[in-house]
């Protein structure tokens, strides 16, 4: 009997794609890392600031970061810039799933067609049918942590309460941002703008591809992005339990599209046709993602029909024999909350 071994082809061949697969990931977690460090990154990825081009834009101008104000209120304004711009970090007991509002809000904020801060200061307070409620600027980030930021699943188990400094901080901030502009007007470049329907609709199929060919590549092909040595989110998470939750604007499939269509693939806005951006917005939202914090004990159809009849989001519908909307498992533990410890507690 032969004492020599034969390696198995097929056996071989799985080693090298895992360990091309393996390498790869790493790769390009090195790469954000070190873009990160380089200052090569856009600002609502790194969470750090810095001076906008030179270029004249039809847009309404914020003011530069030489130009922040000295004293009492500009520690406030810088307060809330660093919340803004590093929200899991500076205000981490009211975030659910890591994210920042820097986002959804490119560039601290500043960029438009990405929700600029300077447009939606001047536009509150104002009646939202979302709540059917006049809401302040409080109202309207409290809602954002409650929902973009899934702040029930932080150690808070909820946004911060009503007269939070945090509040205090990020209206100066945003008051900030506005300076010299109109207030109770629409500015041009606010909220995310639209994108036209399209004769061939959407579809989450054809978003499929558009997205392993456009957004993969920073997001992954399991859409949970990816993060950096220390744990900072380089590229957010587009679904799953570490993403935006049900009662998220982002989770309405137009709203979605309007950003991507916008503002991605990252640096190329405007790269994709309206069709590719309804589509690939279908397919990122048609993936589960945390409950909606509104639906609380009633059932899925029953929120369905208080926040989210209509058409352009699949809450509530059942797709590839699946019903969207139940949630993601809680996490065993709050988002954030420092390790259990270790072994059995000693008896008293």
């Amino acid at each position: 009997m032969s004492s020599e071994k034969h390696e198995d082809p097929g056996q071989g061949r799985s080693v090298k794609r895992l360990i091309y697969s393996v390498g790869g990931g790493l790769v390009l977690v090195a790469i954000g890392a070190l873009a990160l460090e380089s200052d090569l990154l856009p600002t609502w990825i790194s969470g750090r600031t810095t001076e906008a081009p030179a270029a004249q834009s039809a847009f309404f101008q914020p003011p530069s970061e030489d130009e922040l104000p000295e004293g009492p209120f500009g520690e406030a304004v810088k307060r809330g810039r660093d919340i803004f711009m590093n929200t899991s970090t500076n205000a981490g007991e009211y975030v659910g799933n890591g994210l920042s509002c820097s986002n959804c809000h490119l560039d601290g904020g500043r960029q438009p067609m990405a929700a600029p801060m300077w447009a939606a200061w001047t536009r509150y307070p104002m009646y939202r049918k979302k709540n059917n409620q006049i809401n302040t600027m409080e109202d309207r980030v409290m809602g954002c942590f409650s929902y973009s930021m899934n702040a029930q699943h932080s150690v808070s188990g909820g946004p911060p309460p009503h007269g939070s400094d945090i509040y205090r901080d990020l209206d100066s901030y945003f008051y900030w941002l506005a300076t010299g502009a109109p207030t109770n007007v629409p500015m041009e470049g606010n909220g995310f703008g639209k994108v036209a329907k399209t004769e061939a609709g959407y579809s989450s199929d054809r978003g499929a591809q558009v997205f392993s060919a456009n957004c993969a590549v920073c997001h992954g092909e399991d859409g949970q992005g990816q993060t950096d040595a220390n744990g900072r989110i380089v590229f957010p998470p587009l679904w799953g339990p570490n993403s935006y939750n049900w009662g998220a604007g982002m989770a309405k499939i137009d709203t979605a599209a309007a950003f991507v269509q916008h503002n991605m693939p990252l640096s190329q806005p405007g790269k994709l046709s309206d069709q590719e951006a309804w589509d690939v917005a279908a397919y990122i939202d048609s993936h589960e993602r945390p409950k909606d914090p509104r639906q609380g004990k009633g059932t899925v159809e029953e929120n369905r029909k208080k926040s989210h009849d209509g058409d352009a989001t699949y809450y509530g519908q059942v797709l590839n024999g699946t019903l969207i909307g139940v949630g993601t498992p809680d996490p065993a533990r709050p988002v954030g909350a420092p390790d259990a410890p270790a072994g059995v507690t000693p008896p008293e």
